[in-house]
């Protein structure tokens, strides 16, 4: 082979991989565009405050949303923050430096949460719901400090689908992650604009952006075991039945209280025949049909 061919052979690579990786921005964009205008996430004149971890979630979050200022047809203001838990080794200068050349606005607030979290918590046990909830309570008085109207999480359609099996199947209950909810505190408004948003596409955009990503030492080896099974069966269905894991998410849009159980929800007890007919109701004997059409949010290239 020539010098020649070579390097064509290597210019038609690079050119390939340009390609998907521009589809790949694509798709993200269009995506997490959608899920902020179904859901009215971020308005005119709204400051969001994106969460900013050092995992490949929050980047990729911080990176879309940037764009997206630039071309959204409201004006809006972003200030990425990062809780610096005092872990040991944790890498203080990593973000700033991102952040600073990014010529983002940024708040690195210093907290440390790591040791109360490991003089409460004995050693072996699951440390995730303590540290939760003191990193929860510190970034909304953060957000109150900042003047921020939005705060901004890195959860994906991946996150709210497992976190739908784990309540279903352990806490018997139908409950998921919102892509937009009112805070514990009745304070802020707190949005996931990632929630069409697959895992995969953003382990793709990580590699293809080279994020600084920054483990998390204090629980990243206690990874939940319930989680780890949930997260495994929804992998294994994408594998093998792709369809199946947009229809259930899909299926947390489309929800129909009057064939459910919940008496709070639908009032079965004041139920009475009206002699309406009702194109939406049961047709008792006859089977529920199966969605067989390509799925809404799922979208093409």
């Amino acid at each position: 082979m020539t010098t020649v061919q070579t390097i064509a052979i290597h210019r038609t690579s690079n050119q390939k991989i340009e390609l998907n990786a521009n589809k790949l921005q694509k798709r993200l964009l269009r995506e997490t565009g959608k899920a902020i205008a179904d859901y009215q996430m971020i308005e005119e004149g709204d400051k969001v405050m994106v969460c900013l971890s050092g995992g490949k979630d929050s980047y990729a979050l911080l990176d879309l949303l940037m764009t997206l200022q630039h071309r959204a047809p409201i004006a809006f203001d972003l200030v990425a923050v990062n809780l610096d838990q005092k872990q040991p080794g944790f890498p203080e200068a990593v973000l700033p430096n991102y952040l600073s050349a990014l010529g983002v606005p940024f708040h690195i607030e210093q907290q440390d949460t790591y040791s109360i979290v490991k003089r409460l918590i004995p050693e072996g046990k699951t440390t995730c719901s303590l540290c939760s909830r003191l990193r929860r309570g510190v970034l909304y008085r953060v957000a109150s400090e900042l003047g921020a109207t939005k705060i901004a999480l890195g959860h994906h359609r991946d996150d709210i689908l497992a976190t739908f099996f784990l309540n279903l199947f352990y806490a018997a209950r139908l409950k998921a992650m919102p892509p937009k909810l009112v805070s514990d505190d009745g304070r802020h408004t707190v949005i996931r604009p990632l929630a069409y948003v697959t895992e995969a596409d953003l382990i793709k955009f990580a590699e293809v952006k080279q994020f600084p990503i920054i483990p998390c030492n204090l629980c990243g080896s206690q990874e939940n075991l319930k989680r780890r099974e949930v997260s495994e069966m929804l992998r294994m269905w994408e594998r093998q039945h792709p369809q199946r894991v947009w229809n259930a998410f899909n299926a947390l849009a489309t929800v129909v209280p009057s064939h459910l159980m919940d008496r709070g929800l639908f009032d079965f007890a004041g139920l009475k025949p009206g002699g309406n007919a009702n194109p939406g109701g049961d047709l008792a004997f006859d089977p529920e049909p199966l969605a067989t059409s390509p799925s809404v949010t799922q979208l093409d290239d």
